[in-house]
């Protein structure tokens, strides 16, 4: 095997393919990474932290499983039945899945955002009714969906398979330390939720639309969102400063 020869410390191709696949893997993981900041908001503050790492290490688990069947990955983007004229093979099938069940997610998280008293602060025990494995099942649903999307790129991208491995290993070693951050800045600002479940049911649009054969550049996906969250920073400073003016 070649990582063991070591000749890939000098070759500048494989430090490129590697440092461009694990930027990419983080990229791609944002989504995955806001749907488990929110879902594991819910939670018991006790529990939180260790949902999110669950729901992170869960999310590598399936990645490199997925990895280690490649020929069962290329063979999921085989047509098996067709439909209206269109084909559609399991990947659509599991996009489409995974696009309806995100939409209802975050429209059920956004519904109660909306009604929940403006004045009435998060429980640290919880949201009623939510247990931690119940948490840690939709995440590992959602971890299937984001880690197929992820894969396939990866499998595009690099030809060797520890690169990709390495890349993957790499993603998310950060967004686990970033994950805590993330989640109590999100909870901490609900205007920033809002705009993360907003985010999620976009998210949800683009994958039932890559699955009806529809495929929307990730590009664009993640621009607006950078552009919507430059907005609410402004507007986060404004409001501060409005305080600190008020409070003067």
């Amino acid at each position: 095997m070649e990582f063991f020869t070591f000749a890939w410390i000098t070759d500048p191709q494989i430090w490129l393919s590697l440092l461009t696949l694990s930027a990419l893997e983080i990229v791609l993981g944002i989504d995955n990474l806001v749907f488990i900041a929110i879902l594991t908001g819910r939670l018991p503050a006790h529990q939180r932290a260790l949902g999110r790492k669950v729901g992170l290490s869960l999310a590598l688990i399936t990645r490199l499983i997925l990895l280690a069947t490649l020929a069962w990955i290329v063979g999921l983007t085989y047509p098996v039945f067709t439909l209206a004229g269109n084909d559609f093979s399991w990947r659509d099938i599991i996009l489409i899945a995974g696009g309806l069940f995100l939409l209802y997610k975050a429209t059920v998280e956004i519904h109660e955002m909306v009604e929940k008293d403006e004045d009435e602060p998060d429980s640290p025990h919880g949201a009623a009714g939510v247990t931690f494995r119940g948490v840690v099942l939709q995440i590992a649903i959602i971890d299937i969906i984001f880690s197929l999307d992820s894969v396939i790129t990866a499998v595009g991208m690099a030809d060797k398979l520890w690169v990709m491995v390495a890349a993957v290993v790499i993603a998310m070693i950060l967004m686990i330390v970033a994950s805590n951050p993330l989640a109590n800045f999100v909870a901490a600002h609900p205007t920033v939720k809002m705009l993360a479940l907003a985010f999620l049911l976009l998210i949800g649009v683009v994958l039932i639309a890559d699955g009806l054969g529809y495929h929307v550049p990730k590009g664009y996906i993640y621009f607006a969102l950078a552009f919507s969250v430059a907005v609410e920073t402004l507007n986060h400073w404004v409001r501060r400063r409005r305080r600190r003016l008020r409070g003067a």
